[in-house]
């Protein structure tokens, strides 16, 4: 005896073709179109999470080194000065601090570069 397929198939078209409504021409209207239009959009929007983290450090990167440019120092230096005196602000709250709270960010950079003093301790 045969097993038919008519709603197990019907119900999977039919999720398919939700999921693609509002595509365009019969991307939305044919399975077969459909389910590829589906699987691609699937593909893109899991490749534009990861890009999207990539365009923020970008976009956060360009933001500190143009605040940087009053202070006469480069991006590259600034952030190893941070590092050398154990300041650890991520680039997302510095670019923050360089558009929106100008004098906090001079803080911020007055710090970085100041020199570690040196132990008075003898070894």
């Amino acid at each position: 005896m045969r097993v038919k397929t008519g709603i197990v198939r019907h119900r999977k078209h039919q999720k398919i073709l939700k999921l693609a409504k509002g595509y365009w021409i019969s991307r939305h209207k044919l399975y077969k179109k459909a389910h590829e239009a589906v699987l691609h959009a699937g593909a893109y929007a899991f490749h534009g999470r990861k890009r999207r983290k990539r365009d923020f450090r970008s976009l956060w990167i360009t933001r500190i080194n143009a605040a940087l440019i009053n202070s006469g120092i480069k991006y590259s230096k600034f952030i190893k000065a941070l590092k050398d005196n154990h300041i650890e602000i991520d680039r997302k709250i510095l670019a923050e601090l360089a558009v929106n709270q100008p004098a906090a960010f001079q803080k911020v950079v007055d710090a970085a570069l100041k020199s570690k003093k040196p132990s008075l301790s003898a070894d």
